[in-house]
């Protein structure tokens, strides 16, 4: 699934979110709104990972959404 889809239905995939990135709130996930680039930023905050490491996260989840 692309992260335009994913930005489309944030509401249903959220949960999913959750349980791949546990330390992230629901408040924040909500704020995100499907939008990637505050995804990954989150994700590099909250798990000290790198931009990259960040990017690829994201983006193995999306596609294990398909």
């Amino acid at each position: 699934m692309n992260m335009d889809q994913v930005k489309g239905k944030w509401k249903q995939l959220k949960g999913s979110a959750q349980t791949k990135w546990g330390e992230l709130t629901d408040d924040e996930l909500d704020q995100i709104e499907g939008n990637r680039e505050k995804l990954e930023g989150l994700i590099q905050e909250r798990y000290g990972k790198s931009k990259e490491a960040a990017r690829e996260e994201v983006e193995q989840w999306a596609n294990s959404l398909d």
